[in-house]
């Protein structure tokens, strides 16, 4: 194994809190009394799903922030940060790094084999669940100086945790110990299960429109997974469109974080929004 993920671009490790924070997650899932749930129950975890993930993950850092495909009031950036926190998922400003890490290199032919999926369902589920990797320079990587110092992204780097108990908090002493765990311990399990397995899936099965050349990874598509993700299953036109704020191509592929950007839109908290129109990346080949 170590010599299969053997580089010179960088150090992977394990990464025991990472390990640790995941599998108190799962555990604490399994106490859960589901003949104690109301209704009101999965109307929250709904919601915060909802919020978490497409605004926080989908339509606010990853779209937002790192591809920046659009542009916002600082209030709009900095809530759509602050409830990606809440997915569970991690520091933000970490998750944005290892974003930019596995872009650069997927991007390239000599891609490492840590950041390419030729490998099984099981090895990424402990690779990418269970490791880190820590670069070599990371100016190798050009992040944007404005993310890095960014004062919200440092400050959740350092808190991150410390807020999402906050939450966690406030649901136990409002609505008990089983609505919590309920609303904030599964929500966040499923999250991190279905970001890994979306994002493993979207490299390895589905249709793809273009191939780009150059690069060890194009992904694919997923009418279903794009659909349950927020847009995040349609992995190849993202990765031919990097910089579209819009990740679907095809009327058949529903895309709820195009829907949420066009309602943010009409609000008036995001404007300059960029689409396929005029995007495609050089690279990018019809197939």
């Amino acid at each position: 194994m170590k010599s299969r993920l053997k580089t010179t671009t960088g150090k992977i490790r394990f990464a025991p809190k990472k390990v640790l924070w995941m599998y108190l997650l799962f555990g604490s899932s399994f106490f859960i009394s589901l003949k104690e749930l109301g209704a009101t129950d999965f109307v929250l975890n709904g919601i915060f799903l909802f919020l978490t993930v497409g605004i926080g993950h989908s339509v606010g850092l990853h779209r937002g922030v790192i591809h920046r495909s659009y542009r916002s009031s600082r209030m709009f950036r900095n809530v759509s940060i602050y409830l990606f926190v809440l997915t569970g998922m991690g520091s933000p400003l970490n998750w944005l790094k290892q974003h930019y890490f596995r872009d650069y290199w997927q991007n390239r032919k000599d891609c490492p084999t840590y950041f390419r999926y030729q490998h099984s369902l099981l090895t990424d589920y402990w690779w990418n669940l269970h490791l880190s990797f820590q670069p070599q320079n990371i100016k190798e990587y050009q992040i944007p100086k404005e993310d890095l110092n960014d004062p919200l992204l440092k400050h959740l780097h350092d808190w991150w945790l410390l807020h999402y108990l906050f939450f966690a908090l406030i649901f136990y002493l409002t609505l008990g110990l089983n609505s919590m765990l309920f609303i904030i311990c599964l929500r966040s399990s499923i999250i991190l299960l279905g970001h890994w397995f979306i994002g493993y899936s979207s490299h390895k099965w589905g249709y793809a429109r273009h191939k780009i050349e150059g690069a060890d990874e194009s992904g694919y598509n997923d009418i279903f997974l794009g659909l349950i993700s927020f847009g995040e299953g349609f992995h190849n036109n993202h990765h031919s469109y990097p910089t579209s704020a819009k990740f679907s191509s095809k009327w058949y592929e529903i895309d709820f974080g195009w829907l949420l950007i066009s309602i943010c839109k009409k609000l008036g908290w995001i404007s300059s929004v960029k689409t396929q129109k005029d995007n495609l990346k050089a690279t990018a080949v019809s197939i």
